[in-house]
């Protein structure tokens, strides 16, 4: 089945990843918009097109839970309008479009439940390979944010406690040994409390592959903190959400700048 599918696509050159390397050589800090299908509206566009003027790096679309059918659309109006990568962000396995630059292929390592570390991901293997999507093998870690998130409460996991940096640590030595290109980690979506820059510190300096930072990012200020302690690639979504159309270039130039101040 496998060799079908490699004579009708090919494999992945892995350019957006070596690509996200050479960015993040430059920038120090990287900025993603996450944009959720399930809350893209008709202001789509004009958000996608506002954000690659800002200076924004590139978008991740997914959600924890799917309840529309706009995934495919949501990914192409995205694509259509924007030069910067646009990357899967999956919270499940119908959350997979040809028409992505790469897609996360998340384990989810603080899962209590294997499906979600290596059961949804087997289904989703073949299917990428098919569709010719870059897959970027990412260990996506929740951090005890101060209240049950949708991601946790989704991929049933025992979030890492955010007093335990060691734990992290340990958390993010295992993707790392097992060769992953990436580590997310996640306070969940509308967290209380985003990922201490305490763990971001502790964790940087002896892992080696890029650290991608999420959840309860809510101003350029924490941004910005988060860039200084370390994080790669740091991740917003619910606040540009929350944020009128006529503030909504500001926010973002404002993330922009924060993000990218430790510019090498």
């Amino acid at each position: 089945m496998v060799k079908n599918l490699q004579s009708i696509r090919g494999v992945s050159s892995g350019k957006v990843y070596e690509s996200l390397l050479n960015e993040i050589s430059q920038k120090s800090s990287l900025y993603f918009i996450l944009i959720d299908p399930d809350k893209a509206n008709s202001n789509l566009t004009k958000l996608i097109r506002t954000a690659t003027d800002c200076g924004v790096d590139g978008f991740f679309i997914g959600s924890s839970v799917l309840l529309s059918e706009k995934f495919e659309k949501c990914v192409k109006s995205v694509k259509q309008n924007t030069d910067r990568p646009v990357i899967i962000f999956p919270g499940s396995i119908y959350q997979i479009s040809k028409f992505a630059d790469a897609i996360l292929f998340l384990s989810v390592l603080t899962s209590t439940n294997t499906e979600y570390i290596v059961g949804q991901q087997t289904l989703a293997a073949p299917i990428i390979l098919n569709y010719g999507i870059e897959p970027i093998s990412t260990a996506y870690l929740l951090i005890e944010s101060g209240k049950t998130t949708s991601a946790v409460f989704i991929s049933q996991s025992k979030p890492i406690p955010r007093d335990k940096p060691d734990i992290a640590l340990a958390y993010a030595l295992t993707a790392q040994f097992l060769g992953m290109k990436l580590i997310y980690f996640e306070a969940g979506s509308g967290a209380d409390n985003s990922v201490p820059a305490e763990i971001i510190k502790y964790v940087k300096n002896f892992v080696k592959i890029p650290l991608v930072i999420g959840g309860g990012i809510r101003t350029p200020e924490t941004a910005f903190e988060k860039s200084e302690a370390g994080a790669d690639i740091i991740v917003t979504g619910n606040i540009l959400e929350d944020t009128s159309e006529k503030n909504l270039k500001s926010l973002i130039s404002d993330f922009v700048d924060a993000i990218h101040k430790n510019k090498k």
